[in-house]
């Protein structure tokens, strides 16, 4: 339970900055991605226990940011640019980008990770 909520709390960070990010398209970036199953890896995740995620059943929770219109932010964690190789790596392995993330390794994936950053790209 505490490490799914630093993974919520974390991904909370990822989307400090409310501004446009360059121009891209998650699906085009991540062909082979599945943005659908990521929506239920969220869910699976349990991400909505600390962040609000349109789309994912019960994502209402407030100790994280909102995730609505993540695919329009610039950056994640406040500096990381918002891409979805850079969001996936993220997912997979918070520390290894930010040392001192509040953000735990969750034992996601990279294929799940490209999936749910595939999903939240797409939150426009």
């Amino acid at each position: 339970m505490m490490m799914t909520i630093g993974l919520l709390i974390g991904l909370g960070g990822a989307g400090c900055d409310a501004g446009p990010s360059a121009s891209r398209s998650p699906a085009s970036e991540f062909p082979a991605a599945d943005p659908l199953r990521g929506q239920r890896l969220l869910a699976q995740y349990q991400c909505g226990s600390c962040h609000a995620i349109p789309g994912v059943a019960a994502a209402r929770g407030e100790q994280g940011p909102t995730l609505q219109a993540f695919g329009r932010r610039s950056y994640i964690a406040g500096h990381l640019p918002n891409q979805p190789d850079t969001l996936a790596r993220w997912i997979v392995a918070p520390s290894a980008l930010v040392p001192d993330t509040a953000m735990p390794g969750m034992g996601v994936s990279p294929v799940d990770a490209r999936d749910m950053a595939a999903y939240l790209g797409g939150l426009e």
